[in-house]
């Protein structure tokens, strides 16, 4: 059960697929062992993902281009695809796109990539461990990052799932959360996955155009706030009365721009 609780809280199918295979194969598991039930639920789960495309734009959910290299916006991992979180409402997906046209626009053959989404169904239901991904209606975007001689890295991230590789403020920035110790917090430094990150350099001017665009002419797709941390906007040279600070008690957004679309 325990199993199944896991898979349903990373995946949301994955659970009914784990008791389902369970289930099927109750009177064959020692004939076909261990190895033959990952194949069935894998089997299985492939199939309930597959159906998930069809099924969820009932719910009122599309799924954002994971492997469509014609795509200038795309999942920044199959991870992502795999675990069934690249789902938003059809609204958030044009503002996406929207998006990655206009960086593909500006800066020729640059690639958007997106990270966490929400799941196909159900509103309120929780994609963890985000606090406001349960509507469809919120979506990170990944950084743009160069290597050490300035040279853009189109698709490229620091970290292997592009969260947790954070930009770290100077001296002079500023930063509400200086000093505090709350002790229910998902605000986590994790300094010891630092050095383990790819040693690249922030893409300042594509960063930057992506907030200014999605503070500006994103407004006519319908976005309406992006979270990004203070010292970052600072850095950028970027500032709008949507562009917010998601608080201190809610994870770091010095690693991903936080997107949401208006009702």
């Amino acid at each position: 059960m325990a199993v199944a609780i896991v898979l349903t809280l990373v995946s949301q199918i994955g659970g009914l697929i784990w008791l389902l295979s369970l289930c099927i194969t109750r009177p064959w598991r020692k004939r076909i062992g261990f190895a033959g039930f990952l194949v069935l639920f894998a089997s299985l789960y492939a199939a309930g993902s597959t159906l998930s495309h069809a099924v969820a734009p009932i719910f009122g959910r599309v799924p954002l281009p994971c492997f469509d290299d014609a795509s200038r916006l795309r999942m920044q991992s199959p991870l992502y695809c795999v675990l069934n979180r690249q789902y938003v409402v059809p609204k958030l997906r044009e503002a996406a796109l929207a998006l990655s046209r206009q960086m593909d626009l500006v800066f020729p053959g640059t690639t958007t990539l997106a990270l966490d989404g929400n799941f196909p169904f159900f509103d309120g239901f929780p994609l963890l461990p985000h606090l406001s991904h349960s509507d469809g209606r919120k979506l990170d975007v990944a950084f743009y990052y160069q290597d050490n001689e300035g040279r853009f890295l189109d698709k490229a991230t620091r970290s292997p799932v592009g969260y947790f590789a954070f930009e770290q403020p100077s001296e002079n920035s500023v930063l509400p959360c200086k000093d505090r110790n709350d002790i229910l917090t998902l605000r986590w430094d994790l300094h010891v996955l630092q050095a383990l990150w790819r040693p690249l350099l922030l893409e300042e001017k594509r960063t930057r155009e992506a907030l200014r665009w999605l503070s500006d002419e994103g407004r006519g797709f319908g976005v309406e706030k992006m979270f990004v941390e203070p010292h970052l906007a600072q850095r950028l040279g970027v500032s709008a009365e949507n562009i917010k600070f998601q608080g201190c008690r809610a994870a770091r957004h010095d690693d991903h721009i936080h997107m949401q679309v208006a009702k």
